[in-house]
C-alpha cells in the first residue's frame, strides 16, 4: 500500500498517480514505464511519486489490494441469489471479469510476471498470499449447500483447485481476442457445468479410485504429499 494520506488532496494525489501509472501499463507494458514516466503523466514531481509508491511493484499491489476489497460486496450481492454449484461458480468469476475489464490490458501487461511464482507480483507468491486466500474462501463458500454432496477426501483440496480453474479461466479472457470476448464467455458456461457435473460424479461408488488418484495428484501440485 502507498504510503498512509490524511488529506484529500493527498488522496486526491495518490489516485492521480496509481490512474497514471495504469495507463502507461496499459499503452506501454509494465516494463517500459517508469515511475519518471508515471509522475509526469501524472503531473507530479517524480520525488513526489515514490512518497506514494516506491516502486511499480507497490503500484500494482496497491491495485490489486484496492481491486479485493471492492470485490467484496460485488461478489456477495452476486451470490445472494446464486443456486446449484455451477450457478454460483460462474456468477463469482464473472464478477472479477467484470471488475477487471477496464484494466484488462493492465494484466495483460502483467502477465509475463503472473507467471512466475516467485515474482512479486504473481497471483501465486507469497506477498499476494493474503489476497489470494481472501479468494479461495470464496470458492470454500460456494460449495456450502451447493446442492451436491462433497466426498470428504476431496472437500479441503476443492477451493484452491477452484481458485486454480478461475485463474485459467481469466488468462483465457486476457488473452482473448474475439468481440467482447464472447469466446470467453462460452468456455465460463461450458467449463463451470462440466465442473460442476465432474464433482456430482465424485461423489458415486464407482469413483471411488479416480478420486484417490486425482486427490493424490493434486497433492503432487500442492507438495504435500509424503
Amino acid at each position: 500500500m502507498p504510503t498512509t494520506k490524511t488529506t484529500p488532496k493527498a488522496e486526491e494525489t495518490g489516485f492521480r498517480i496509481l490512474d497514471s501509472a495504469l495507463e502507461l501499463f496499459r499503452q506501454e507494458g509494465f516494463d517500459t514505464a517508469t515511475m519518471r514516466d508515471i509522475a509526469k503523466r501524472a503531473g507530479v514531481a517524480t520525488g513526489a511519486a515514490y512518497y506514494y509508491y516506491p516502486s511499480k511493484d507497490a503500484i500494482v499491489m496497491d491495485f490489486y489490494q484496492r481491486a479485493c476489497a471492492e470485490m467484496q460486496p460485488k461478489l456477495e450481492a452476486a451470490l445472494e441469489q446464486a443456486v446449484g454449484l455451477e450457478t454460483r461458480l460462474r456468477e463469482l468469476i464473472q464478477v472479477k471479469l467484470i471488475h477487471f475489464a477496464p484494466n484488462r490490458g493492465v494484466l495483460r501487461a502483467l502477465l509475463r510476471n503472473g507467471a512466475d511464482p516467485k515474482h512479486p507480483l504473481s497471483p501465486f507468491s507469497s506477498e499476494t498470499k493474503e489476497i489470494r486466500d481472501i479468494d479461495i474462501s470464496w470458492f470454500r463458500r460456494i460449495l456450502v449447500d451447493c446442492g451436491m454432496r462433497i466426498p470428504h477426501d476431496l472437500e479441503p483440496h476443492l477451493p484452491g483447485v477452484l481458485w486454480f480453474f478461475q485463474m485459467g479461466v481469466i488468462f483465457f479472457w486476457v488473452i482473448d481476442e474475439s468481440p467482447d470476448q464472447a469466446r470467453t464467455t462460452r468456455l465460463l458456461d461450458l467449463a463451470a457445468k462440466s465442473v460442476a457435473t465432474l464433482i456430482r460424479l465424485s461423489a458415486l461408488p464407482f469413483m471411488r479410485p479416480l478420486r484417490k488418484a486425482a486427490v493424490q495428484l493434486i497433492e503432487v501440485v500442492k507438495g504435500t504429499e509424503l
